[in-house]
C-alpha cells in the first residue's frame, strides 16, 4: 500500500530478517567482529545473547552472506525444547543428512563421517544454534560433546549459540562449567541509543530507495519513536511500518510528533496499557513483537529445510517427508498466531472507535 505512495522499492521495515537491512550499530558491529574472530579460529563456541528483537538472527544472516561455501559448510538450527537425542537428530537434519530410523550411536558415527569428509577436503563445518535458551542442560551438554570430534588437534565442528538474555544465566550454572571453558568469545546485544535509532530508521529507508524526502521526519519525531520503542530494532520495525501506513492513509509527506504520538497511542491501546504519564514501550507493540518472533522461528525452520533440499537433492524424498511433517506440526501454531494477530487488530479498531465522538451527544 504505502510502498507505491512513497516510491519505495520494497517495505523498509519488514519483520523477517534480511541481510540487506543490517545496521552496524556499536554493539552489533562488535558482535559481528566476535563472530568473524570465532570463525577465523575455527574452534570452540561463540555466544551472542540479547533480548527479543535486538537483531541476533539478522546478525548471523549477515555473517552467512560473507561465507565462502567452498570453505565453510554452515547450517542454522532454530531450537525449541529439544532433549539430547532430539537435538542430535535435529543437528544431523540441519545439514541435510538422513536420520530416519537411526539409533544414537549410528547418528554419531554418521555425523562424524560427515565432518571428517569435509575436513579432508579442507572445509570447516559451522553450526548456528538459535534460541539456545530453550535447550535443557542435557541438550547443551550434547552440543559440547559434538565439539569433541577432532582430527589431531583440530576440531571438526564449530558452534555459534544465539539466545535471549536468560541464556547468560544458564551458562553460569554449576553444571555448565565445561561448556563455559569452550566459549572463546561472547557478546550481548542491547537496544539502540536514541541517535542510533534515527540512523537505523534512515538506513532502512535508504535501502529501499528513500532520498531524504517523501516522507520527511521532523527531528522531534525520531525522539518520539525512540520513546515508544526504547531502541529495540524489531519494535522500531513494527512501529515504523504502522507509521508509514498511517502516513499513507492520512496522505502525509512529513511526519510530525503528533503523527508519531497518534500511532503510539493506537499501539498502546491495543492491550489497554496504562501509561500513567510515563513514556514506555507499548503493550500492543510487545504483543505484535511476540507474534512476529514466533512466526520468524517457524519460517526459519522451513527455510532451513528448503536450503537442505536444494543443497542435497539426492535426499529429496526424506527432506520432503520431513518438511511435510514440519508443516503439519506448524499448522496449529500458525492458527494460534493468526488468532492472536486478529485479536490485536480487533482491539486496535475498538480503541479507535472509542475515540470517535457520538454525534448524537454533541451539543449544537
Amino acid at each position: 500500500m504505502y510502498t507505491d505512495y512513497y516510491g519505495f522499492s520494497a517495505k523498509p521495515f519488514q519483520l523477517s530478517p534480511d541481510p540487506r537491512f543490517f545496521f552496524g550499530s556499536r554493539v552489533h558491529s562488535r558482535a559481528l567482529a566476535y563472530l568473524r574472530y570465532g570463525l577465523s579460529q575455527g574452534e570452540g563456541f561463540i555466544v551472542i545473547t540479547g533480548g527479543i528483537g535486538t537483531g541476533k538472527t539478522t546478525l548471523v544472516k549477515n555473517l552467512f552472506q560473507e561465507l565462502d561455501s567452498s570453505q565453510v559448510i554452515a547450517a542454522q538450527l532454530v531450537t525449541t525444547q529439544l532433549e539430547a537425542d532430539e537435538l542430535l537428530r535435529s543437528v544431523v537434519a540441519s545439514f541435510g543428512l538422513p536420520y530416519e530410523e537411526m539409533g544414537k550411536a549410528a547418528l554419531l558415527k554418521h555425523f562424524e563421517d560427515f565432518l571428517r569428509g569435509h575436513a579432508r577436503q579442507g572445509r570447516r563445518v559451522l553450526l548456528v544454534v538459535d534460541e539456545a535458551q530453550n535447550l535443557p542442560s542435557r541438550s547443551l551438554e550434547e552440543l559440547r560433546m559434538l565439539s569433541n570430534f577432532q582430527v589431531g588437534e583440530s576440531p571438526l565442528l564449530q558452534s555459534f549459540l544465539l539466545g535471549q538474555e536468560e541464556f547468560r544465566q544458564t551458562l553460569q550454572e554449576p553444571g555448565m562449567e565445561q561448556l563455559r571453558q569452550r566459549v572463546i568469545a561472547s557478546s550481548h546485544l542491547t537496544p539502540l541509543s536514541e541517535p542510533e535509532t534515527r540512523d537505523y530508521i534512515e538506513h532502512r529507508l535508504r535501502v529501499v530507495g528513500w532520498e531524504g524526502w517523501k516522507p520527511t521526519f521532523v527531528d522531534e519525531a525520531y525522539s518520539a519513536i525512540f520513546r515508544f520503542t526504547q531502541g529495540v530494532p524489531r519494535l522500531i520495525n513494527v512501529f515504523c511500518d504502522r507509521l508509514l501506513l498511517y502516513g499513507f492513509l492520512e496522505e502525509l509527506n512529513e511526519f510530525s510528533v503528533a503523527a508519531v504520538e497518534a500511532v503510539g497511542q493506537e499501539l498502546n491501546q491495543n492491550q489497554g496499557s496504562e501509561t500513567g504519564g510515563v513514556q514506555r514501550t507499548g503493550a500492543g507493540s510487545r504483543s505484535l513483537m511476540r507474534v512476529s518472533h514466533a512466526m520468524e522461528q517457524r519460517l526459519a525452520e522451513l527455510e532451513n529445510a528448503m536450503e537442505s533440499l536444494i543443497k542435497h537433492p539426492e535426499w529429496q524424498d526424506a527432506q520432503i517427508e520431513r518438511m511435510e511433517r514440519r508443516l503439519v506440526q506448524l499448522e496449529p501454531a500458525v492458527r494460534v498466531m493468526r488468532r492472536q494477530l486478529a485479536d490485536v487488530i480487533r482491539r486496535m479498531d475498538e480503541a479507535m472507535e472509542d475515540e470517535v465522538p457520538d454525534e448524537t451527544q454533541v451539543e449544537d
